[in-house]
């Protein structure tokens, strides 16, 4: 009987097919549409003619030939969009990463319990790693400044390496949903099917994720948890790498470095760094507890947060903006409140469920379910029940602000346009009539943010409301905001 009881245990339980992100379509949309959008977020906003591009601006007198220039379309075409070159520094940098991994020495911990009973080891070093890492980089710019290959490589080639990421993120997915039907019932490895991820629709199960905690062992470099790796480690540090390639460029624009950008760069690599540092709080993260890894995730991981939540930098690269100390200070204070929301909130939540013992746990309010598990009714989690999700929302909010009314104009050298941004090359940079449309790119983070979080809260409740049953309900009517406090 105890073993048709552990057999059971590792089957997923039969459940009623529900579809997320729009079903099947919604998630052949995001596959296919994301990169597109990256893309056009490329080359619409530009370091050639403007951000936006002057014809843009013009929609009905659009010339197709004349945006292609604007742009910086490349002359063969869509094959301009790759290079062989960009895919191997791609590579190694994965493989590079990896034997980070491998090589440093890290904390060996326990992830949370599996529905089969079992428990996964992790080995925690991305923090180290990306000091490691940025402490080489930080050797070439020493000794050879804003035109140390890493920084000019990458400007050069940005391009080709949104490409290859894009490239390597589907294949990482097509490569875990294909290895996913060799789950079997009592894997001595504990490999599990993701709740939500094997619906039997392909299209969706590819997104989505079939495979709970997908892991693999490579020659010398040992075992790597797929999903833990890549949530923590590439793409948070070419986060970091990407801005700082950024600002690099608008040295080598203008001579100099604008505050705003700097600022930027340091609160964000701030932001991956407590990330990193904190990565026991993973561990009981809805990413690793609860989703598969497929499409979503690798994408998100590997392409969205590099590619996309450089932006700014990417913008003031071109076009700089020098807030000064006051307005250094109004930006400052609201992401420290941010972030003081953000990481004290999740930290009394990881406290919480990993050591209810814990002394700093002495006076939370809580309420017991069912399942055994408690509640959180006090401190940060009694002001509402995502109260992270607006700290986190508050960070991304400063972010965009150092680019006030983005949109810029690139005129010849020599047009002696007033308030000009001067280039070392004669170029000179102006708001013109793109003044506020450069907005579309430069604030996109925060809008995108904003309808994830709310999302991702509705998936969480959805869950919790099927987990604790009449108990969510109660918790509810206690705790009774999502989000904002007595607003949302």
């Amino acid at each position: 009987m105890a073993q048709k009881t552990k057999q059971a245990a590792s089957l997923p339980k039969p459940h009623k097919v529900h579809y997320e992100f729009g079903g099947p379509i919604g998630a052949a949309g995001i596959v296919f549409g994301l990169p597109i959008l990256l893309n056009v977020m490329y080359f619409a906003c530009n370091d050639i003619t403007g951000c936006p591009a002057p014809s843009l601006l013009h929609p009905k007198s659009l010339d197709l030939e004349v945006l292609k220039r604007e742009v910086g379309w490349p002359e063969n075409g869509l094959c301009g969009f790759f290079s062989w070159d960009a895919m191997g520094w791609t590579l190694g940098y994965y493989l590079f990463n990896a034997i980070l991994h491998r090589v440093l020495p890290g904390t060996e911990m326990e992830g949370v319990v599996l529905a089969n009973g079992g428990r996964l080891k992790y080995k925690l070093n991305s923090f180290s790693s990306t000091l490691f890492t940025l402490a080489i980089l930080a050797a070439g710019t020493f000794s050879q400044g804003a035109e140390f290959p890493v920084w000019t490589y990458i400007s050069d080639n940005y391009l080709q390496l949104l490409t290859a990421n894009i490239l390597f993120a589907a294949g990482l997915a097509t490569f875990v949903y294909v290895r996913s039907f060799e789950v079997k019932p009592n894997d001595p490895n504990n490999r599990l099917l993701a709740a939500g991820g094997h619906t039997g629709n392909m299209m969706y199960d590819y997104y989505i994720g079939r495979e709970l905690n997908p892991r693999i062992t490579l020659p010398v470099l040992g075992m790597i948890d797929i999903k833990e790796f890549m949530e923590i480690r590439p793409g948070l540090l070419g986060w970091i790498i990407l801005n700082c390639a950024f600002v690099a460029k608008q040295y080598r624009l203008y001579g100099y470095v604008s505050d705003s950008i700097l600022f930027i760069t340091i609160v964000q690599a701030l932001y991956a760094f407590d990330g990193q540092y904190m990565e026991p709080a993973l561990l009981t993260t809805m990413d690793i507890v609860r989703d598969g890894f497929g499409y979503m995730l690798a994408f998100g991981d590997l392409v969205w947060v590099p590619f996309l939540y450089s932006q700014q930098t990417r913008y003031l690269a071109v076009h700089p903006q020098h807030l000064g100390p006051s307005g250094l200070a109004i930006v400052g204070a609201v992401l420290l409140v941010g972030f003081v929301i953000f990481r004290l909130s999740n930290l009394q939540k990881n406290t919480f469920r990993t050591n209810p013992n814990d002394p700093r746990n002495a006076n939370v309010k809580y309420i017991n379910t069912k399942t055994g598990s408690k509640l959180m009714i006090s401190g940060w989690w009694g002001v509402s029940r995502h109260i992270n999700y607006l700290g986190d929302w508050l960070q991304s909010f400063g972010y965009s602000v150092p680019t006030l009314l983005a949109g810029y104009t690139i005129l010849s050298a020599g047009t002696g346009a007033a308030g000009a941004y001067k280039m070392l090359d004669g170029r000179e940079v102006v708001a013109g009539e793109a003044k506020g449309w450069g907005m579309i790119f430069t604030y996109f983070y925060v809008l995108y943010f904003a309808v994830l979080l709310v999302h991702r809260a509705g998936r969480d409740d959805d869950m919790c409301s099927a987990k604790y049953g009449e108990d969510w309900e109660k918790y509810k009517k206690i705790v009774k905001w999502q989000i904002i406090p007595y607003i949302y």
